[in-house]
């Protein structure tokens, strides 16, 4: 763990002159790399194994980076997630955190920054650039995405996970794209959709939409 300003780190990405990059830049910058992988599965076997202080996960390595970010988060949830990823997309971002990343960085971004970076998000900072902050602020203030109430009588009455569910439906996804974004099933989702229905005793998903955003 953290000592003197020195963090451990796990760095994941399958493309090795990536990683031995982002190695030489943490080192520079008073980090120890305690492990690297090339997949998903190879990141949360060298978190769980070494508990480090930030795991660096690239989005699109074999397994996803995503999926990985939501296993650490599970199994080993004193470290801290950081996404290091070419991808500006909405979608990779957005999935990001609600995966549980604590941090969403550029592969541009000046290599000399990256260990204070990581520092940062360890004492409560946002490690993002700029434009991805102004992207979420976007999100929320988007008047056509009306968000629903977690503390209205009919949210209460669903579980934590039909409550993402119907979140996504709201902001317009498919049952397929629920289903890639939350890592179900299709049919799990479908699932979920139906128990939301009887709990709030309407019979489509258009009218359980409408009760939870209190219309």
């Amino acid at each position: 763990m953290v000592s003197e300003g020195r963090l451990d780190v796990v760095v994941a990405d399958d493309h090795a002159p990536t990683r031995a990059s982002v190695r030489r830049a943490l080192e520079g910058g008073g980090c120890t790399v305690v492990g690297e992988a090339a997949s998903a599965d190879g990141a949360v076997a060298l978190v769980t194994e070494h508990r480090p202080d930030v795991a660096l996960l690239d989005i699109q390595m074999p397994g996803s980076g995503i999926r990985a970010a939501q296993a650490i988060g599970q199994t080993a949830p004193e470290t801290a997630v950081v996404m290091l990823t070419h991808s500006t997309a909405d979608g990779d971002l957005f999935d990001s955190l609600r995966a549980g990343a604590a941090g969403y960085l550029l592969k541009d971004a000046d290599p000399h920054t990256l260990a204070d970076a990581l520092r940062g998000v360890l004492a409560g900072e946002a490690a993002m650039p700029p434009r991805l902050v102004a992207r979420i602020l976007d999100e929320f203030r988007a008047p056509a995405k009306r968000r629903f109430w977690r503390d209205s009588p009919a949210a209460g009455r669903l579980s934590a996970r039909e409550w993402e569910v119907m979140q996504l439906l709201g902001e317009g996804l498919s049952t397929e794209e629920v289903a890639a974004r939350l890592f179900l099933s299709p049919t799990t989702v479908r699932v979920h959709v139906s128990a939301v229905l009887r709990k709030l005793r309407v019979t489509d998903r258009d009218s359980a939409l409408r009760v939870l955003r209190g219309e």
